[in-house]
């Protein structure tokens, strides 16, 4: 627990690990798990079956399975010890060696200056259509190396770690692919223990939002999404790390806020033409101011370019002061390194405090 933000801590889960001894690596940083040979419970089968009359397996109960895609306990799952140890070593290999150590720097033979053309092409026309915005997360890191973080929870947002001129940074961005990248509890739970971790060792952190809210519905109100979705703003309202935040496509409401928005102190915020920044959607809020209207599909139509002309163009938000500046999405990389050049030193201190009361 002492060590906790002072050292990265990683545990490799290589076989069975039951009852108290779970707590170990539960209080890590990072848990990788072996497919079929490593377990991880409180109480073991036997005890479920005589206790609750349930009967499960050792996997279904606490295997890799369980905790890469129900529980969240593990971080990632692998096929054989080996390969978990490897991936354990390309980790610690962009991991600073403590929370006063620099953060890994090595050569990069990727120019920043060569721009990708493809990236103008990523957004799709229809704006309800998906994409998959790993693309823009390898196109932007050194020569296409990303580890992904927790890539079989929450898959609607992306969190992991890679580099930028050989330097390491993190990584978290809205996936449309699943759900349309709105947030929900498990979502903003992942991405704000990454950013957290992110600035307890001072690496600077990279969002790329395409958000269309937060998802609706009574299990996620019952669930806490209130005090989930306030998790990742706080995560991003005290880290005092660079903080680079590049708008694609949708920012609406409070899930903008929460994506490492200018009002959480983001640093340098950037939008493509494609973004769309407001309250809420043009054809939502259409159908709520002009009620009245409703029926009358050309009212409908010509009140909707309206809303889209006056409110979503992201020129409207940089005129605010919410966006520094409108970029091409082919610029994007040469965009983020050059942000990140210049917050190299950024030394940001937060008022002194005992410790924080994130709303666990």
């Amino acid at each position: 627990v002492l060590a906790s933000g002072v050292i990265p801590q990683i545990s490799v889960i290589m076989g069975p690990c039951a009852g108290g001894d779970v707590y170990s690596p539960a209080m890590t940083d990072f848990i990788f798990m072996v497919r079929g040979t490593s377990y991880m419970f409180v109480t073991g089968p036997d005890v479920v079956k005589t206790v609750t009359n349930e009967t499960v397996t050792a996997e279904s109960l606490g295997g890799a399975l369980v905790h890469t895609t129900k529980s969240s306990i593990a971080d990632g799952a692998y096929d054989n010890d080996v390969e978990a140890l490897l991936q354990m070593r390309r980790l610690v290999d962009l991991l600073p060696a403590s929370n006063t150590a620099d953060i890994p720097e090595i050569e990069c033979y990727q120019s920043v200056a060569d721009d990708d053309p493809s990236l103008d092409r990523l957004i799709p026309d229809n704006a309800n259509k998906p994409y998959d915005i790993k693309e823009l997360i390898l196109k932007v890191a050194d020569e296409g190396d990303f580890f992904e973080i927790q890539q079989d929870f929450a898959k609607n947002i992306v969190t992991g770690f890679g580099r930028v001129e050989g330097r390491t940074v993190g990584f978290v961005a809205n996936q449309p692919m699943v759900l349309a990248g709105v947030l929900d509890s498990d979502a903003s739970r992942k991405a704000a223990r990454f950013v957290r971790f992110c600035d307890c060792f001072s690496i600077p952190i990279v969002t790329f939002v395409d958000v269309p809210g937060f998802l609706p519905g009574t299990a996620q109100e019952y669930g806490g999404l209130i005090k989930h979705g306030a998790k990742l703003l706080f995560a991003y309202a005290e880290a005092t790390v660079p903080k680079i935040t590049v708008i694609t496509r949708k920012a609406y409401g409070g899930a903008y806020d929460v994506m490492a928005s200018k009002h959480l102190r983001g640093d340098m915020n950037y939008a493509w033409p494609t973004a769309q920044i407001a309250v809420m959607g043009a054809r939502g809020a259409v159908e709520i101011i002009y009620r009245k209207d409703i029926g009358d599909a050309e009212k409908i139509a010509a009140h909707t370019k309206a809303y889209e002309d006056r409110f979503l163009s992201p020129f409207v938000a940089a005129e605010r002061g919410y966006v520094d500046e409108v970029i091409m999405p082919h610029s994007t990389r040469r965009r983020i390194a050059r942000a990140l050049r210049m917050l190299r030193n950024k030394d940001m201190q937060n008022p002194w405090k005992k410790h924080d009361n994130i709303p666990l």
